[in-house]
């Protein structure tokens, strides 16, 4: 079976070194060379080059130079794991079993952009690693392999992530024979309960001290690194939050947004329900207690 591989994030270098020990045949990669809205980028060039893999920089994955390049691997099946563009139809109908496609959450729910931060600012308990065969909608295909991901109180981006290439380079194992030998089955997705998540902005990653404590504490948790890290303004310049603790706060007359405390372990701050403490700010703050922020 010849595989051809499109990626360009750090889950898909992972998964290709994957392939790469499990000795199948890759017979080609698409990726980026950079890229100006994935902070966990990865060139797959270098792997590329270290074990003779024909590769090529795809930033128009549909155009015809690169459906002509693709078709000219004529793969049997393609893995797309860790890409922001949609496959249109003359790319998704060159392999003869079709495109298999990643999400990091229980499809059919949570369909749609930035499922890690989103599944850890909602507070979920848990999302899943789920493999499907993509069809030209976003994450609505057949699902191959689905195994549940248990989100912890001390989760973070890092954590979770790390979480889900653990989780999916087990399924990659257990499903490739299987895919070898035309014994795979596929479940139909009940569209009936779907949701689709939006693209994040920058306005999403504002801290705003009238939210809860715990929703503070969830913000920062999904945009840890390696994420851009949610923010707050001082005196004009913008600090980022790396790492939150969450402090039990019963007074009712102060107001959010006020410094209640001011230790080694950094600044407490009253928010509309409790309060957090700043763990890890970037830069570092020294603000006298009583001060507004």
């Amino acid at each position: 079976m010849k595989i051809l591989f499109i990626g360009a994030v750090k889950f898909s270098e992972e998964c290709l070194k994957k392939l790469i020990d499990l000795g199948v045949n890759v017979v080609g990669v698409c990726t980026l060379k950079e890229s100006a809205f994935n902070s966990d980028h990865r060139n797959l060039s270098k792997i590329c080059k270290v074990n003779n893999i024909s590769h090529i920089y795809s930033p128009k994955i549909n155009s015809v130079e690169n459906l002509n390049w693709i078709r000219s691997k004529t793969p049997d099946i393609i893995f797309c794991f860790g890409w922001s563009r949609l496959l249109k139809s003359d790319l998704l109908s060159i392999p003869r079993m079709g495109v298999l496609g990643f999400h990091p959450a229980a499809l059919p729910k949570n369909r749609g952009r930035h499922p890690l931060i989103w599944a850890l600012v909602l507070g979920l308990n848990k999302t899943a690693s789920t493999f499907f065969f993509m069809d030209e909608y976003a994450d609505s295909g057949d699902i191959l392999s689905q195994k549940i991901v248990i989100i912890n109180d001390d989760d973070n981006a890092q954590s979770l992530y790390n979480k889900i290439i653990r989780t999916a380079t087990k399924q990659i194992e257990e499903f490739l024979p299987k895919l070898f030998s035309g014994t795979y089955a596929k479940m139909r997705q009940d569209h009936r309960k779907a949701n689709e998540w939006r693209k994040r902005t920058k306005r999403d990653g504002i801290i705003d001290w009238r939210m809860s404590a715990i929703s503070i504490h969830n913000l920062v948790r999904g945009l840890s690194k390696p994420y851009v890290g949610a923010h707050f303004e001082y005196e004009g310049k913008e600090i980022k939050v790396w790492e939150t603790e969450v402090v039990v706060c019963g007074k009712k007359n102060i107001e959010p947004g006020k410094i209640i405390g001011n230790d080694k372990s950094g600044l407490v701050i009253k928010t509309g329900h409790n309060a957090v403490r700043l763990l890890h700010t970037e830069p570092d703050l020294k603000i006298s207690r009583g001060v507004s922020l």
